[in-house]
């Protein structure tokens, strides 16, 4: 029951702070994910069926459409965490800032090198089985957010948030995993509105992919700079209180 309740809390304080830094989440969103959008629709357009190949490399075509398709898809979210990062850890008596703030405070050589790291783990093990692939989308999804608010390294990035997630994975798991898969559910019914009022041209697929983007990620991101923050302070005070633990405990011979 105490773990329902603070799921619950979680899930409330996501919907919370999306709401109320809704305007700036899409903005910055807009920025980031109308250049992805395009790549998504090159990816999308391509019929790897319609290719020329024998069977073998009809496989590895199909295989590495599909390795295309979950990186396009992926592409941008642990760098958008990031970006959100900036936004929601900015003292609680200051306005968020401005997205021209968050822009110059950012990391981007350490965000994309993390973002790229995490779409190629995800692929390799959903190429092994689906099992690895989730495993790993659980394990290093707050690497994004660990890099703008710890200042690590991409592989200390990583480490840290296997760090975080090694004794949470469950909480971890019950948010990302139902957060990016309705995600995906809302993107898609988006990219089918958007395809149903402007047609089936590669606008129409770049439009659709970045409308979709723009309104699904920022709530994976809130979700993973929370969750980040929530497992920070959580290890901190379980640091603090092994450290008084051993401070308070009697010298032996």
């Amino acid at each position: 029951m105490r773990r329902l309740r603070k799921l619950a809390s979680i899930y409330g304080r996501i919907a919370h702070t999306y709401w109320s830094k809704v305007a700036s989440l899409l903005l910055l969103a807009t920025v980031v994910f109308v250049p992805i959008g395009f790549l998504d629709a090159l990816t999308t357009e391509v019929d790897v069926n319609s290719l020329d190949f024998n069977s073998s490399l009809h496989v590895l075509a199909v295989v590495g459409a599909t390795a295309a398709i979950t990186m396009t898809g992926l592409l941008g979210e642990v760098f958008f965490s990031g970006a959100v990062a900036v936004s929601l850890t900015n003292p609680k008596d200051e306005k968020a800032p401005p997205i021209s703030a968050v822009a110059r405070r950012l990391d981007y050589r350490r965000l994309i090198l993390v973002d790229l790291a995490y779409v190629a783990l995800v692929i390799v093990g959903l190429l092994l089985f689906l099992v690895p692939g989730i495993l790993v989308f659980v394990w290093f999804g707050l690497s994004g957010p660990v890099v703008e608010i710890e200042g690590r390294t991409v592989l200390g990035a990583l480490r840290r948030s296997a760090s975080l997630v090694r004794h949470n994975f469950w909480l971890v798991f019950l948010v990302l995993g139902p957060v990016e898969l309705v995600g995906d559910a809302v993107a898609e019914l988006i990219a089918h509105l958007v395809h149903g009022l402007i047609g089936h041209s590669f606008f129409a697929t770049w439009m659709a992919e970045s409308a979709s983007n723009v309104v699904v990620t920022p709530v994976f991101a809130v979700a993973a700079v929370l969750l980040t923050l929530d497992l920070i302070a959580s290890k901190e005070n379980a640091d603090l209180e092994d450290a008084s633990t051993l401070d308070s405990a009697p010298a032996t011979a």
